[in-house]
């Protein structure tokens, strides 16, 4: 039975952590992208994120035009992830210096993973609603621009096709690959590794 009861909190802790995650992730990326501000799913985001983001940004100023808060709060998420879920599930508790690592390593995955499904999502409507002026596909094509924008320079579409999302997808499956490498380094436990998203079938 508690045994059951671990796996029940390991499962909501990360559940609710992986979502606030990429809450605080998705808010970086837009406004790396100086996607619209406005959209309404931009505005659920910075409400969603504002009460811990907000106070975070008077110790932690921005550099390069970057919102730094959102990154040092996105590797607190998944620290505080890592360590509640490592006690959970009677790991103990994991160096904190190793967390935050593995915390880094976590985030990075979870940005190739959204990057990469919101690349097959994007692409699919492309084909069935390619005028679609719907908010969230809008905000979508936004957020991917910048990934594909250079490649589209190098590589230019061929008519009226476009083929960088096929370099993006390699680049993104060669880095997450890289990136597990890197993990296995760090000495990740695969328990946490797991906590995190990734491209789908690894």
């Amino acid at each position: 039975m508690t045994s059951t009861f671990s796996n029940i909190g390991v499962f909501l802790v990360a559940t609710l952590g992986i979502l606030f995650l990429f809450a605080v992730l998705m808010r970086f990326l837009l406004q790396l992208a100086r996607a619209d501000f406005y959209n309404p799913i931009s505005q659920g985001i910075v409400k969603v994120t504002n009460p811990l983001l907000l106070p975070l940004r008077k110790a932690v100023p921005g550099l390069f035009g970057l919102d730094m808060a959102s990154v040092v709060l996105a590797l607190l998420v998944g620290l505080v992830m890592i360590l509640a879920c490592g006690l959970l599930a009677g790991f103990g508790l994991f160096n904190p210096l190793s967390a935050l690592l593995w915390s880094l390593i976590g985030c990075v995955a979870t940005v190739i993973a959204v990057v990469f499904v919101g690349m097959l999502i994007s692409i699919v409507f492309s084909w069935i609603a390619p005028q679609s002026s719907h908010p969230a596909l809008m905000l979508l094509r936004q957020l991917l621009e910048p990934f594909c924008a250079p490649i589209r320079r190098l590589i230019p579409p061929l008519g009226v096709i476009d083929i960088s999302p096929i370099f993006v997808f390699i680049l993104l499956t060669v880095a997450d690959k890289l990136l597990l490498g890197f993990a296995g380094m760090a000495n990740m436990p695969p328990f946490v590794y797991s906590l995190f998203w990734h491209i789908p079938g690894f």
